[in-house]
This record gives structure tokens, C-alpha cells and sequence, in this order.
């Protein structure tokens, strides 16, 4: 389902208009891959490169699933020469993230009782150390995907899993620094990491 946002509402939530821009072309991005359209994806993917690297900062992990995906995009529409130095680039933003994440603001949640609201607000230091926790899990699963990227030979293959339905189920419906590095994660094409 589309979001609307009023260019103030973005604004209040610490967001610009590339942040949003930038997710959509990466949403369109998965979908045009879900539905085995290759050289949409690629123009898609293109976008949204273009767009971090004019908007982003380089260890933004935005920037790293925007060089994965336009890599992946134009090894799935035939075009695999010069990718693996795309998915080098990738790898390198995402493990250059770690002073992008620890800037990121916990998310205020709504609670069900002014206990716990209380309880956040005294253990505030508690609460965004666990948040920092969650966001490195997801930053460390995108580095073990781009790394089999790195590892994996030649060609790829579509994602075996539906991942724009994934993130249109669990992202956040608050335009929020969790939303961004859930959005870089989720929207990333690279496949799971092998299993050990």
C-alpha cells in the first residue's frame, strides 16, 4: 500500500526527500525482480544508486545495498562483466557502517500503559543499547550475504524469497533511523548467507 508523507511530516521525522525517494525506487527495484523483469530492475537499481550517491554519505548502508542490488540487477539481465568490484564497493559501505548505526535514534514506541512508557523513559540508556544490539544483527547479516556475493562465482540467481512482501510486512510504519537501516536490509537482493 503507498505512503503518503507531506514534505513537513519528513522534515519532523528527520527525513529528506531522497530517504523516501530512495526507498521506492528500491522497493520498485525488488518488485521488478519478483516479477522477472530484468531490465526494469536495472533501470530501478540505477535510480537508486544514483540517488546515494548524491544524497548519501559513504557509510551509509543505503549506499551499499544500492551498489549490491544495481550489480545483481545487471548480472539477472545479462550484463555480469564489472560487477564484482559493484559488490566489493557494497561490502565496504556496509562494514564501514558501524558510526552511521551508533548515531541512529531509538525509536519511541507507543505502550500499552503509562508504566511502561515510564519505565523507557528511566532506562532510556537500557532501551537504545538494545535497539543498537537489533541494528547490528541486521547490519551483520547483510555483510554475511554480500560476502557470499563476493565468494559466489559469475552468475546469480533471483532471490529465492519474496523480499518486497518481507518488508512490506515488518517495516515500521514510522518514518524513523530504523526504517533506513531496515529498508538497506530488507531490500537488499543478495541471497541468505550459506548456512554453516
Amino acid at each position: 500500500m503507498p505512503e503518503n508523507w507531506s514534505i513537513q511530516e519528513l522534515l519532523n521525522a528527520g527525513w529528506s526527500e531522497p530517504d523516501l525517494a530512495w526507498e521506492g525506487v528500491a522497493e520498485r527495484t525488488a518488485e521488478a525482480v519478483s516479477q522477472r523483469d530484468y531490465v526494469r530492475a536495472k533501470e530501478e537499481a540505477g535510480q537508486a544508486l544514483r540517488i546515494a550517491r548524491a544524497d548519501f554519505e559513504s557509510i551509509d548502508p543505503r549506499l551499499g545495498t544500492s551498489l549490491a542490488n544495481y550489480g545483481l540487477c545487471l548480472s539477472l539481465s545479462g550484463d555480469s562483466q564489472g560487477v564484482a568490484p559493484l559488490f566489493q564497493k557494497a561490502l565496504e559501505a556496509w562494514r564501514r557502517a558501524d558510526p552511521w548505526i551508533a548515531r541512529m535514534t531509538a525509536p519511541r514506541v507507543a505502550r500499552s500503559s503509562l508504566f511502561h512508557m515510564r519505565m523507557e523513559a528511566l532506562h532510556r540508556d537500557t532501551y537504545r543499547a538494545r535497539w543498537q544490539l537489533r541494528w547490528r544483527e541486521l547490519a551483520d547479516d547483510a555483510i554475511k550475504r554480500l560476502e557470499s556475493l563476493e565468494a559466489a562465482e559469475a552468475t546469480f540467481g533471483p532471490p529465492t524469497d519474496d523480499i518486497l512482501a518481507r518488508w512490506q510486512r515488518e517495516r515500521p510504519a514510522m518514518l524513523n533511523d530504523t526504517r533506513k537501516l531496515m529498508a538497506a536490509a530488507y531490500l537488499l537482493l543478495a541471497p541468505p548467507a550459506p548456512s554453516a
